[in-house]
């Protein structure tokens, strides 16, 4: 997590209120997942985004994916557990 991130947004990506809202799947990253995603971001602040489980073999894979698809869809990954990250739209 980086210092230019608030606490608050931190805080919030946290929380376990916020609902998984996409889901990446066994087909990986996709063109109609970044399109999604980029159309939750402008709606919202806070996206939850959760990796089914064999989608990537291992931690680090996982870590490059979620990095990944917050420079595709020029958000900041706030925070990653698992298999599951929040993408915050503000930079």
């Amino acid at each position: 997590m980086s210092d230019d991130i608030p606490r608050r947004i931190a805080n919030a990506a946290k929380s376990e209120n916020l609902e998984v809202s996409v889901r990446i799947g066994k087909e990986g990253v996709t063109e109609s997942l970044l399109f999604e995603l980029s159309d939750q971001l402008s709606r919202k602040r806070l996206v939850k985004v959760k990796a089914n489980k064999g989608t990537t073999p291992d931690r680090e894979q996982r870590r490059s994916l979620f990095s990944e698809i917050a420079q595709l869809t020029n958000s900041t990954l706030v925070f990653q557990r698992g298999n599951v990250a929040v993408f915050w739209s503000g930079k």
